[in-house]
């Protein structure tokens, strides 16, 4: 009887880590898993093919991520989340991101705010908009919270955290402000960490 117990004891816990492991696949883990599998069995062409399958997969979760801490529209006016936006970034050396066009009820005005992350172009752009002091020879800081912003024109951009690039663009700033204060820019600089 207690062999038995002592038994069931010890599989419970390996059914238990069978069942969340398998709770927790996804098209990430399921890609590393067969990379995996391929690399053991000696194939580095299929190794290859499915690192590349869970690096696309995993930029796509962390696109969404982006997305859903793009504000919503106010007001009077209506939000379209582009797409496509994230499905060139391979070309552009990879990363992720995501885009949400604004338009007013009457389509006299719109605009753009997109987030950008782990893109080799968001890295080039350190030197300029990582120092609020390179910021203010390029034209006005305007601060939301914390956060410092380069405003040009129509354009608000600044570099979250040292790898996320945001954009406001195509309106008046006046008109995108009020709209870019709603967005939690700490939480975007860790948007893809628990």
């Amino acid at each position: 009887m207690n062999r038995r117990f002592f038994r069931f004891l010890t599989v419970v816990p390996f059914v238990i880590a069978l069942t969340t492991s398998a709770a927790r696949a996804d098209e990430v883990s399921d890609a590393l898993q067969a990379a995996l599998d391929a690399y053991n069995s000696g194939n580095l062409a299929k190794t290859g093919e499915n690192l590349t399958m869970a690096t696309q997969a995993m930029a796509g979760q962390q696109s969404a991520l982006l997305a859903a801490l793009l504000p919503a529209a106010p007001d009077g006016w209506t939000a379209t989340a582009t797409s496509d936006f994230a499905q060139s970034f391979g070309i552009m050396g990879g990363g992720a991101g995501a885009e949400m066009r604004y338009e007013s009820a009457d389509q006299s005005q719109s605009y753009t705010m997109s987030f950008i992350a782990d893109n080799p172009m968001v890295a080039s752009m350190g030197a300029m908009l990582g120092n609020a002091q390179m910021m203010a020879m390029m034209g006005k800081v305007v601060k939301v919270g914390d956060q410092a912003l380069l405003q040009t024109d129509d354009n608000l951009s600044t570099l979250i955290n040292s790898r996320v690039l945001f954009q406001a663009q195509g309106a008046a700033t006046d008109v995108m402000l009020p709209v870019v204060k709603n967005i939690d820019f700490a939480k975007a600089g860790l948007f893809d960490t628990k």
